[in-house]
């Protein structure tokens, strides 16, 4: 695991700044702790942050082939690094290795654009080619690894793997994109493939980029898609046996590691599931982490130990305090950008627990996209049959006037919030989904945004980033679309982005056996009513499980790394919030209309209604622009 950044001059051979490219490689010094290193030609310059996983003695980047013609820096783990070593022998390529990064540089000898598609694992790297002066970046399909990069206006391109590897580039601007605005404020993030500035780009997952001297633009072509191509029909009984089988095999080839290995363990089932499949393939106790909350509430440790015991694990529990709020500065810092998820408080915290006891971990995520865990897949397939019956020429004015007209009740369980109800029922399932996912409906936005900003955004809507995915879903079943939609934005933007920062922040190298591409291949394969079944998200993985994890376990009420924002926001952080959300600099911007702003600080501090999402994201939002030096004069008149 590691960082890597780059600079590659577009319009020929000039020199490239030694210093600058140091300085983009050492913001990356905690993503790859154990050695750095450099490599400059004329037009290129490569730099390189290692954290050794596999092959320690040897593997330090950037790696060349045998004539020196070809370099490679490499983020990531090549799980098939093995078998495709061998075959690249059997075609006459030497290796001086047995790392998994010298494969990519022969695969790429052999197979050139195509070699991305030969890969197992989770990565981001770059090849340089000297012979057809080609620049290569590709990223793994599902984006468990970041990629970011930018064409700079004298020509220069410049990549890392994180935002802040590019921003010590003076001539990078920092304009805010108002369209990565009103994504955030919708999202909780900035969906790929934008960055929060208009200059700055991510890779896309299942995307490469390729780039010769003499371009002028980039322009990154998809290789991968998840296929939701159905199975052969299999009885549920065949099918749960296929699934253990290929749950087994993913786990098994996400195993292999030259330092120490363990796993998280939430006591939920898609951790605990992973533990099991661990504890099966191997004669050592499986290393398992988990943190506890001093409030019973939000605690769920006793469900981790359960299978901790079950498995003989070496089981290590740290208790945090819940009003761990001092992570609001740390956090801006390792995100680069606006992120509003406030698990990744919990998510820093077990990693840096781990990070004690393992160098490598393995994590449950992609249990819910890939199996519909969500609640939220639960009410949009109600809300979808609903739709079916009804046509939407009717649906819209009916439940838009409902809708508009029903008292607003957030702080009702949802089954009595009829207005949300309403006003998705009045939609197509793309919207409705939208209006579910949102963390600020488009009706707080509206309010939330100054008319300058709303002007500015010049009628784009952040639904556009989910029409945009749906109108390229290779399905047209409602719950598979849903679930598609979640794997190209939700979990790339959200759940990796938050895991893969908390960790490097740690030196942690994670890994997630459930987003194997060919365990999503196949799992996309079948059918919805195996997945959501009788109202219950998992079905079929929780009964494949059953021989393997307690009822307890697998059908307990879900908690998720949950912290009590509300309460944080009237009690501790009722100054700092005060402070941060009506402070000049952040109003500066132009982006939000003051009176709003007080208002929900007004209403939500005095209990009159609950706005601590928004109050959250508007916190962390101006977390963002202090960290990055962003403040009225960069941004006003800008955004």
């Amino acid at each position: 695991m590691c960082g890597i950044v780059g600079i590659f001059d577009m319009r020929g051979e000039r020199a490239i700044d030694r210093q600058l490219l140091d300085r983009m490689n050492e913001t990356q010094h905690h993503r790859g702790p154990v050695e750095g290193g450099l490599h400059l030609e004329p037009g290129l310059g490569f730099g390189h942050r290692r954290l050794s996983i596999i092959d320690l003695s040897s593997g330090q980047q950037p790696l060349f082939n045998e004539d020196h013609s070809v370099a490679v820096v490499f983020n990531g783990e090549i799980y098939n690094f093995q078998t495709l070593m061998q075959e690249l022998i059997a075609l006459g390529h030497v290796f001086r290795t047995h790392c998994d990064t010298e494969v990519i540089v022969h695969a790429w000898e052999q197979w050139g654009e195509a070699c991305v598609e030969r890969f197992r694992g989770m990565f981001s790297f770059t090849v340089w080619d000297r012979n057809s002066k080609t620049l290569f970046l590709a990223r793994d399909r599902l984006g468990i690894k970041p990629m970011h990069y930018a064409l700079l206006p004298d020509g220069m391109f410049i990549f890392g793997s994180e935002l802040k590897s590019l921003l010590v580039v003076p001539t990078l601007s920092r304009e805010i994109d108002p369209r990565s605005v009103e994504d955030y404020f919708a999202y909780g993030y900035v969906p790929e493939p934008r960055t929060i500035f208009k200059s700055a780009f991510k890779l896309s997952p299942g995307h490469t980029l390729t780039l010769k001297v003499g371009d002028t633009a980039a322009h990154p072509k998809k290789y991968w898609d998840v296929p939701f191509k159905p199975h052969a029909p299999m009885s549920e009984q065949q099918t749960e046996q296929a699934l253990i089988e290929h749950l087994r095999e993913a786990v098994q080839s996400h195993m292999i590691a030259d330092v120490p290995l363990g796993a998280f363990l939430s006591g939920g089932v898609d951790s605990s599931a992973i533990v099991a499949m661990m504890a099966g393939l191997t004669n050592e106790p499986v290393n398992t982490c988990s943190i506890a909350f001093n409030d019973p509430a939000y605690d769920e440790s006793a469900f981790a130990t359960q299978v901790a015991n079950q498995y003989r694990t070496h089981h290590h529990t740290e208790t945090v305090d819940k009003d761990d709020y001092g992570l609001i500065d740390t956090l801006a810092a390792l995100y680069d950008e606006p992120y509003a998820d406030s698990s990744a408080i919990p998510t820093y915290r077990v990693c840096q627990l781990a990070r004690k006891r393992v160098t490598v971990a393995l994590s449950g995520d992609g249990g819910d996209e890939n199996f519909a865990g969500y609640r939220r897949y639960r009410y949009a397939m109600a809300e979808q049959n609903v739709r079916s019956v009804l046509p939407l020429a009717l649906r819209k004015p009916l439940f838009g006037f409902l809708g508009k007209v029903y008292p607003k009740a957030d702080w009702a369980p949802r089954m009595f919030r009829a207005k949300t109800t309403f006003e998705a029922l009045s939609r197509d399932l793309v919207e409705g989904y939208f209006h579910g996912v949102s963390i600020l409906p488009d009706r707080v936005r509206d309010k939330l945004f100054s008319d300058k900003f709303r002007r500015d955004l010049q009628g784009y809507r952040a639904i556009e980033v989910l029409r945009g995915h749906a109108a390229n879903a290779p399905t047209d079943d409602p719950l598979s679309l849903v679930q598609y939609l979640d794997l190209k934005t939700y979990l790339p933007g959200d759940i990796l982005t938050k895991v893969d920062r908390a960790s490097m922040a740690h030196s942690l190298e994670v890994r997630v056996p459930l987003l194997d591409h060919k365990f999503v291949e196949w799992v996309s394969g079948l059918p919805s009513s195996v997945k959501l079944k009788g109202g219950e998200g998992k079905h079929i993985f929780k009964t494949s499980l059953k021989p393997h994890l307690s009822n307890d376990i697998l059908y307990r009420t879900k908690m998720g790394f949950s912290i009590p924002l509300a309460a944080w926001l009237r009690g501790p952080l009722r100054e700092k919030v005060r402070t941060a959300v009506l402070n000049p600099a952040l109003l500066d911007t132009g982006i939000f209309n003051e009176s709003t702003l007080k208002k929900m600080v007004d209403q939500h501090q005095s209990g009159m209604k609950d706005h601590s999402v928004s109050l959250w994201s508007v916190l962390m939002f101006d977390a963002f622009l202090r960290t990055n030096g962003a403040s009225s004069a960069a941004t006003a008149g800008k955004v």
